[in-house]
């Protein structure tokens, strides 16, 4: 069994053998950017190289992301403490293509990584895409997006079509704020119930319904666009990979548990904190 720490390092040496650029994570509290109080993606370090205001020294990078997220428009802090999967400090894993690669790499990539280096089951793992929207003058959206059928086929390629599900604008199609970067994104689910309850329920009727044990994993973001202030959309100067992928969900994953405070990202923590409270963590 991989430890949490292999499989850190195993998507970075992945990445980096895929011509990223490996960085370092951003701190935490954001600079210099009146929109965002603390880093909440990976990809706030890189918004200004995404605007087009900053030169691109490195056209692939990839790196892991200490977020925090107990404000603004991505809170976690209701989810905490009710579920096995939620966090409001977390670490996302993500690689970044600015101008250079788009949907074709980045779906392959992903694929490879989960599968051939990480050995997941392919038939436990779904993907979402963005079905498209309708202007919506109630939240200032005024540009009506088609069904991301680019995607779709891509991921045909790699999986049956029962296993690729159409998502609304609330879960596919990403965005940092009000304003600013965005554009759809596919995201990859996976479902590590036990043998005997898949077959009893098919793991695609629970993708997206808040079931902790068919959990998003990784999301897959193709930005392409620039939210103005009036709700409309610009294309970006360059066509962005961005993806984040949740670390301590992977290692869930990975290591055989039904819960993230079940790996050993957390279980010496606890065990210190049984040690010194004299408390049994169940």
């Amino acid at each position: 069994m991989l430890t949490s720490k292999e499989i850190r390092q195993s998507f970075l040496d992945f990445f980096a053998s895929k011509n990223h650029k490996i960085v370092p994570s951003a701190p935490m509290v954001v600079k210099d950017d009146p929109t965002l109080m603390f880093t909440n993606a990976g990809m706030n370090q890189f918004k200004n190289i995404i605007l087009g205001n900053d030169v691109i020294k490195y056209p692939r990078v990839a790196d892991t992301q200490k977020c925090l997220r107990v404000s603004g428009k991505h809170n976690d802090l209701e989810e905490v403490g009710h579920d096995t999967y939620h966090h409001t400090m977390f670490e996302m894993l993500g690689n970044w293509s600015f101008g250079d690669y788009f949907k074709k790499e980045a779906i392959a990539y992903a694929w490879e990584f989960l599968t051939d280096i990480l050995k997941l089951d392919k038939n436990r793992l779904y993907v979402t895409v963005f079905e498209g929207d309708k202007p919506d003058a109630e939240t200032q959206r005024a540009t009506s997006l088609h069904r991301d059928n680019e995607a779709a086929e891509i991921w045909k390629q790699f999986l049956p079509e029962n296993h690729i599900i159409n998502g609304n604008r609330h879960d596919n199609f990403w965005e940092m704020g009000d304003t600013g970067p965005c554009g759809p994104c596919s995201e990859i689910h996976i479902d590590i119930r036990p043998e005997s309850e898949r077959q009893k329920v098919d793991g695609l009727t629970l993708v997206n319904q808040s079931h902790p044990q068919v959990i998003e994993i990784w999301n897959l973001v193709f930005m392409q666009y620039n939210r103005k202030a009036d709700g409309s959309l610009e294309p970006l100067p360059n066509k962005v990979i961005d993806t984040g992928m949740g670390f301590e969900r992977l290692c869930m994953a990975i290591q055989g548990k039904t819960s993230n405070y079940n790996t050993d990202i957390f279980t010496p923590i606890i065990a210190e904190i049984e040690k010194i409270t004299g408390y049994k963590y169940v």
